[in-house]
């Protein structure tokens, strides 16, 4: 307790509500989608929420206290994108199911050491490369956002810059807070349709469909470990942490398994709000941004017991203001990734299609891009080696 006390920093407790906001915020629509697609109904929906929310935060906070490492989990948006469009034919409780089997297989890959040994296989600068592609258009959407709401992104951007100059350690932190304040001067800003409730867990009895189970759980596995899993990793390796992913992986798969009842349909290593707790932005000593980690479990668990009251508040921030923050906040860490996935002569090339194939958003097989990326930037590295 006293080193967790004398590691405590402003800036690593903020980059861990940043996290959460953004994750939060970003996404959730795709979840209730899923969660509709499912057959849920309120009660359940609230249910999703805190499952999702205890079981991100109980393994942020756990995993990062006994790593000493920024581990940030998240729910798997493509995942909820996937099941979103397959599970209009079943049932909740066969629904339920297909979490399960999805949670089944992380834990098998993670026990057995098979993820650890892919990632070894990758190199550094392709791993950075897809990183980039993955964050690329975060980037872009302070810039796209900027066209919807001028005032309100210029004001954070120019709070960015200047903060950079005077406290850079703090700049997300002075980001967030002109971007409250240019949303609390709004005058069509709403607080007062916020739900004041807590939320609580509904349990369901999977039903095993062995169809749903291979045509949905599969393919869930597959998005989950490819466009989640394998860019987590890449952000934590860019940031020179050397924590053991298949165990963290084991526990995802079990953390799945144990709340899939309740609504928590997939859990996996964040890439895009592990990236705002792995900079330098979140602490200038690395050994001590695993603080960013265990904050953003606590308020993963808090945004998960309040349910529908996150929600509602979520919904009164403006779209541009959420895009503006991640942009802004991953500036520096693909700005990073940039430099280090091109700045090797031998891997420049390989590195260009990784991140190019990422960028692209291509799907093939219903797997996404930043997986293609690595295997087509892999290929062009072993087709360079066989020349030589």
């Amino acid at each position: 307790m006293n080193k967790i006390l004398s590691d405590m920093s402003l800036s690593a407790v903020v980059a861990g509500f940043v996290a959460v906001l953004i994750g939060f915020a970003s996404s959730v629509a795709i979840v209730f989608q899923a969660a509709d697609a499912a057959g849920a109904d309120d009660a359940m929906k609230v249910s999703w929420i805190m499952a999702l929310g205890l079981g991100m935060g109980a393994t942020c906070f756990f995993l990062s206290w006994w790593y000493k490492a920024p581990v940030i989990t998240a729910w798997s948006t493509p995942g909820a994108a996937l099941l979103a469009t397959s599970l209009n034919e079943a049932s909740y409780a066969e629904s339920i199911a297909v979490f399960m089997f999805a949670g089944v297989l992380a834990l098998v890959i993670g026990v057995t050491g098979l993820f650890d040994r892919l990632m070894r296989w990758i190199p550094l600068p392709i791993a950075c490369a897809m990183l980039v592609g993955v964050l690329f258009n975060f980037g872009v959407a302070i810039f796209t956002s900027l066209e919807a709401s001028p005032w309100l992104v210029l004001t954070m951007l120019l709070a960015y810059l200047f903060s950079k100059l005077i406290l850079p350690r703090y700049a997300v932190i002075i980001v967030l807070i002109a971007g409250l304040v240019m949303v609390l001067i709004e005058p069509q800003t709403n607080f007062s349709s916020i739900p004041l409730t807590i939320g609580t867990l509904q349990w369901v009895t999977p039903e095993w469909n062995t169809s749903l189970i291979l045509g949905v759980g599969l393919p869930l596995f597959i998005v989950t470990l490819t466009s989640q899993n394998i860019p987590g990793v890449a952000v934590m390796r860019a940031s020179h942490y050397q924590t053991p992913v298949s165990n963290i992986i084991s526990w995802t798969g079990i953390s799945t398994v144990l709340l899939a009842p309740f609504g928590g349909f997939a859990f996996n290593l964040a890439a895009i709000t592990a990236a705002i707790c792995s900079g330098d932005e979140c602490h200038k000593d690395p050994a001590k941004r695993y603080i960013a980690g265990m904050s953003a479990g606590v308020f993963y668990m808090l945004a998960g017991l309040a349910g529908a009251s996150v929600v509602g508040l979520f919904a009164v921030f403006p779209k541009a203001m959420i895009a503006a923050l991640a942009g802004i906040a991953l500036l520096g860490t693909i700005g990073a990734n940039l430099k280090a996935a091109f700045d090797s002569d031998t891997y420049r090339e390989p590195a260009l299609i990784t991140f190019l194939t990422t960028v692209s958003g291509v799907s093939f097989f219903g797997v996404a891009s930043a997986f293609w990326g690595i295997c087509f930037g892999s290929l062009v590295l072993i087709i360079q080696r066989i020349k030589k």
